[in-house]
């Protein structure tokens, strides 16, 4: 892939959280139980929507797509992460570092984007409940799905393809648990700052125009619950959006302080902390968000859950 005339990496090392084998072993568990945590929660949820026919409607099929989103996103990371905790060399190959460098961030950009759409239905669920079910249909719905998916694919491939083609001539370690663009560039023998700064311009792109979506949502949809004259309307109100702007507040603090804020005081470790909240501990908490703070769903998950139960003892 990378044709440089000197000498070739052809794969980079991954230190992650560097320390003595018992420290990896535990840091090993922790991600472990995070990650069957997060594929349980995500994959409970799935279920509930599917299963239980009063779930189907845009805001739940809108959060089952996110689920599914999410595991897909813990698994691009973390099942390598894992692997290299446990191993010696600690290597992934240059075209997995980059597959996978792809796959972190089209997955990242096309959640910015679900996140958008979520927000978008629940500005119409609460400020325009009368054509609520005439706007947001089933196929509607399918659409802002697709579009999610092939935006968020489709917004990285060229720059990502001509940062694989700079000439990668040693050394080849990479001080963090996946391939990011900071420690890749740095790698480079020549290194090229134009491609750096288009990378992180439309990364700050596709996150400043959508928080501003959703902070715009969220202003009218205050607005409008503010003249709710009832305070147990008000109440249901806040709590439906609740969930939905905790997880924002989350998964954009975070990715904030990574791409779009001045990072260059902050050490290595804590980019690497401010990443792990991002990328794995975040979906984790997400199913517990809107589970929690939403009765349908917890009424659907007790079904699912007591369903398993069942067929295990039988």
């Amino acid at each position: 892939m990378n044709k440089s005339g000197i000498s070739t990496v052809t794969h980079f090392v991954l230190l992650g959280f560097p320390g003595p084998w018992n420290i990896q072993i535990i840091l090993f568990s922790m991600i472990l139980l995070v990650y069957m945590l997060t594929l349980t929660g995500n994959m409970a949820i799935i279920c509930a929507v599917r299963w239980d026919r009063q779930l189907h409607t845009p805001m739940y099929m809108l959060l089952a797509n996110f689920s599914f989103l999410e595991i897909w996103y813990v698994t691009c990371t973390v099942p390598s992460m894992l692997a290299n905790f446990l191993s010696k060399t600690k290597t992934i190959s240059f075209s997995g570092c980059f597959i996978q460098f792809y796959f972190f961030f089209s997955l990242g950009t096309t959640e910015c984007l679900y996140l958008s759409v979520m927000a978008y239905d629940q500005y119409l669920a609460i400020c325009h409940p009368l054509h609520y079910p005439s706007i947001m249909t089933g196929q509607l719905c399918g659409v802002l799905v697709c579009l999610c998916w092939l935006i968020g694919f489709l917004g990285y491939p060229i720059l990502i393809f001509f940062i694989s083609q700079l000439p990668f001539c040693g050394p080849n370690i990479i001080d963090h648990f996946l391939c990011d663009v900071d420690p890749l560039m740095a790698l480079s023998c020549s290194p090229t700052p134009i491609i750096k700064n288009l990378f992180y311009s439309l990364s700050s792109m596709f996150i400043i125009i959508t928080i501003l979506y959703i902070l715009g949502s969220y202003a009218l949809v205050l607005r409008a619950v503010l003249q709710v004259p009832s305070s147990a309307g008000q109440r249901k109100a806040f709590s439906t959006c609740g969930s939905h702007l905790v997880v924002v507040s989350l998964f954009y603090g975070s990715i904030m302080v990574m791409y779009v804020s001045p990072t260059s005081g902050n050490s290595v470790t804590m980019h690497k902390i401010i990443t792990l909240m991002y990328s794995v501990v975040t979906p984790a908490l997400n199913p517990l968000i809107y589970s929690l703070r939403n009765k349908d769903m917890k009424f659907a998950l007790c079904h699912v859950f007591c369903g398993m139960r069942i067929l295990h003892i039988s």
